[in-house]
């Protein structure tokens, strides 16, 4: 009997978050090698500087940072090469449409494990902020950690 797989991988871009404004999420699934997915497992990734572009209908991610696996001899993977993410079509067409905008991006938000084991990324597409929206979102986590701080006491 198959016991349920219970990881608590979440692997977060929390520079996309104060980059860009996030207009719409979407799921995706990631194609990956055996080692690949054995360190995700063990939470050796990373999303700084990731990025998602569009090539021939298809959707893939760019720079991911996978760290080699330890017990991987001659089978190992590249540690940042580009992977292909799995999305419906429909999810494709409304992605590509929204990207080909100007200023409008696709990022990547998180990589998480879901409840059945597979590895599952969160993509968002995206619009630049402003150097005054930054200094504007720098603001208001100030004063939210100041108000738990005084709530606190």
């Amino acid at each position: 009997m198959k016991e349920k797989i219970s990881n608590n991988i979440q692997i977060k871009n929390k520079r996309a978050t104060f980059d860009y404004e996030l207009l719409d999420t979407f799921t995706a699934g990631i194609v990956l090698t055996g080692t690949e997915i054995k360190s995700i497992r063990l939470g050796k990734a990373s999303l700084v500087d990731t990025f998602c572009i569009m090539e021939k209908g298809e959707l893939w991610v760019k720079n991911m940072y996978i760290a080699e696996y330890f017990y991987g001899t001659y089978n190992n993977h590249v540690a940042r090469r580009d992977r292909k993410m799995l999305l419906s079509r429909k999810e494709l067409r409304k992605i590509e449409g929204a990207s080909k905008n100007s200023g409008f991006t696709i990022v990547p938000i998180r990589l998480f494990i879901n409840d059945k084991g597979l590895a599952k990324v969160v993509i968002a597409v995206a619009k630049g902020k402003k150097e005054y929206d930054k200094r504007h979102s720098i603001k208001e986590k100030e004063d939210k950690r100041e108000m738990d701080r005084l709530f606190k006491k």
